[in-house]
């Protein structure tokens, strides 16, 4: 039962972000904030360097709460209905087995047609299971886009007024000084954005 492995949202946004904001580059007018220059051109010029700790802001941005908290009461309930066919699969087949062990049944072909009831019924929560399984797996996706996307967005109007030439995610970075760290500033911001189109 693939769905009911103990795997959190959390821990998925994280590898989805760690993959798709590598690192995130935004072009304009640069402001010399960080010690590294941009030789590649022969300009000299320093680069503008920022990083966020996806992990923490994860924890603390209010949508990806609320889309954790969702697809937690969506597993559950998956979890639920899955666990009362398999009970209930379990049951009958035990009643079917002492059945067979006692002489139960009337007939030899009364013992088969209820034998191919339970292999359909077996069947159909495998068939269950794997639905389930889909769903979460296309819920994740979706909901892991969505926080992506948001944090994407709100990184680009964002980085409009900053200027950094480049925003990185912390995860990708052996070693960073805590002046260039804008976790705080940008989780405040999204955060105000969410509570605003809340309402």
């Amino acid at each position: 039962m693939l769905f009911m492995k103990n795997s959190t949202i959390v821990n998925i946004v994280l590898a989805l972000a760690v993959a798709g904001l590598y690192i995130i580059y935004f072009t304009g007018n640069k402001k010399g904030n960080s010690t590294m220059s941009d030789n590649s051109k022969g300009t000299g010029k320093q680069l503008s360097i920022a990083y966020v700790k996806m992990d923490s802001m994860l924890f603390t941005y209010e949508l990806a709460k609320k889309l954790n908290a969702e697809f937690t009461s969506e597993k559950e309930a998956y979890r639920k209905q899955y666990t009362d066919k398999r009970i209930k699969f379990e049951r009958d087949y035990a009643t079917f087995q002492e059945k067979v062990q006692r002489g139960g049944f009337l007939t030899e072909d009364r013992a088969r047609q209820e034998q191919e009831r339970l292999v359909g019924l077996q069947q159909e929560i495998q068939k269950l299971d794997a639905d389930l399984t889909q769903k979460l797996s296309d819920m994740q996706a979706q909901i892991n886009q969505q926080i992506v996307d948001s944090i994407s967005s709100f990184l680009k109007s964002y980085n409009e007024v900053k200027k950094y030439d480049i925003i990185i995610n912390s995860a990708m970075m052996l070693e960073g000084s805590a002046q260039y760290n804008i976790t705080k500033e940008v989780t405040q911001g999204l955060n105000d954005r969410y509570k605003s189109s809340a309402k």
